[in-house]
C-alpha cells in the first residue's frame, strides 16, 4: 500500500530534497508540497495525504498550529480515533523540549530532527503512516514524564484504566515503552491483528487520539516506571 505524504518547510531546497529522499521509497509517494502552515492545511484538506512532513518554524502559519489545526478537523469527525488521518511527522532543526511538548500536544504523531539519517526519516514516515507514535532517540523517557506531569490539569479519570482488561494494559504498558504492534505482538505471542484490535480497543475506552496520547496516559498514570 503507498504511503501518501505532504512535505510542509518554508525552505524550497529542503522541501525538494526530502521529496527526492522520500520518492526514492516504492511505497511512498510525495503527492505535494507546501511551504507554509496555512498552505499545508489547505492542501491537506484538498489532497487527503496519509502522512506530513512538518516544519514548525514558518511564515503565516507555523507547523505547530497548522499541526492543531488539522487535528481539531480529525476530532470533528464521527471515526475511530486509531484510524485518524493524516498523521503529523514534525521534522525540525531544534531540538528544544518546549517544541516537543507543543508538537505532542498540538496532535503529532512523531517528532524527528533534521539532522536524521535518510533512513531514519523513511522509517519514521512508516511508522507514523500505520498507526505508531514516533520520538527523536534523543527525546527521553524524562521528557516524556515532564510532559505528563505538565498536563495532570488534563489528567483522565482514574476510573477510565479500570475499563481495561488485564490484556489490554499490558498492551498499553508496551506501547509506552514504544514498541510496534509487531514487537508487542512478539512480546505477548498474539497476532499482530489482534494487538491492533486491543490497541483500538485501548484508544476508544481512555478517549486518546493516538499512541502519542497513550504514551502520555501510561507515564501521567504510573503504568510506567
Amino acid at each position: 500500500m503507498t504511503i501518501r505524504v505532504l512535505i510542509a518547510d518554508d525552505q524550497v531546497m529542503i522541501r525538494d530534497g526530502l521529496a527526492a529522499l522520500l520518492s526514492s521509497d516504492p511505497e511512498i509517494e510525495v503527492i505535494g508540497q507546501a511551504g507554509n502552515g496555512r498552505e499545508a492545511v489547505e492542501m491537506a484538506r484538498k489532497l487527503d495525504p496519509d502522512v506530513i512532513v512538518m516544519d514548525i518554524r514558518m511564515p503565516e502559519m507555523d507547523g505547530l498550529a497548522a499541526t492543531a489545526e488539522l487535528v481539531g478537523d480529525q476530532q470533528d469527525q464521527d471515526v475511530d480515533p486509531a484510524g485518524l488521518r493524516p498523521k503529523v511527522l514534525v521534522l525540525t532543526t531544534f531540538d528544544l523540549d518546549e517544541y516537543v511538548y507543543e508538537a505532542l500536544g498540538a496532535g503529532a504523531s512523531g517528532f524527528l530532527l533534521k539532522d536524521a539519517s535518510a533512513a531514519d526519516l523513511v522509517s519514521g514516515v512508516r511508522v507514523v503512516a500505520a498507526g505508531d507514535a514516533l520520538l527523536a532517540p534523543s527525546i527521553t523517557r524524562r521528557l516524556i514524564g515532564d510532559f505528563a506531569r505538565r498536563r495532570r490539569h488534563q489528567r483522565p479519570s482514574p476510573t477510565a484504566t479500570s475499563s481495561l482488561t488485564p490484556r489490554e494494559l499490558d498492551v498499553l504498558r508496551l506501547i509506552a515503552r514504544g514498541l510496534s504492534n509487531a514487537e508487542i505482538a512478539g512480546e505477548l505471542v498474539l497476532a499482530e491483528q489482534t494487538v491492533k484490535t486491543h490497541v483500538g480497543h485501548v484508544l476508544t475506552k481512555l478517549t486518546l487520539r493516538d499512541r502519542t496520547q497513550a504514551v502520555v496516559y501510561a507515564y501521567e498514570n504510573g503504568l510506567v516506571g
